[in-house]
């Protein structure tokens, strides 16, 4: 399972940390340093069963700065996949990208149900 993290960022450390403790093998990828691709953000994005906004990370500053709320919706997917592709600190994070799932953000309960 691939998990894609920000290391200052302090819920990609909890993550990390529950992962660690459940024995959880995973592959850590910097995703400031190692950007997701917009394919990559695609097929997530359809494995997750998720909305495409719900990939963005609105509490960052960068979203802030772009005035992203109010542009997304005028956004197509392909655009909002390009634009996500740009820089690590849009994406929400952590990201647990396993076979069949992907989960966006930390939510212990989804997590324990999905990657143990």
């Amino acid at each position: 399972m691939l998990f894609l993290e920000y290391p200052k960022c302090s819920t990609c450390q909890k993550a990390k940390k529950w992962l660690d403790a459940n024995n959880v093998s995973y592959e850590d990828r910097h995703i400031k340093e190692e950007n997701p691709s917009a394919q990559e953000l695609r097929e997530w994005h359809k494995r997750s069963g998720l909305p495409l906004r719900k990939f963005f990370n609105t509490s960052g500053m960068l979203y802030r700065e772009m005035n992203l709320k109010d542009k997304l919706p005028e956004m197509t997917e392909e655009e909002q996949y390009a634009l996500l592709a740009t820089d690590g600190m849009l994406v929400k994070r952590p990201l647990l990208v396993g076979d069949d799932y992907v989960l966006a953000g930390f939510k212990e309960s989804d997590w324990k149900e999905k990657a143990l």
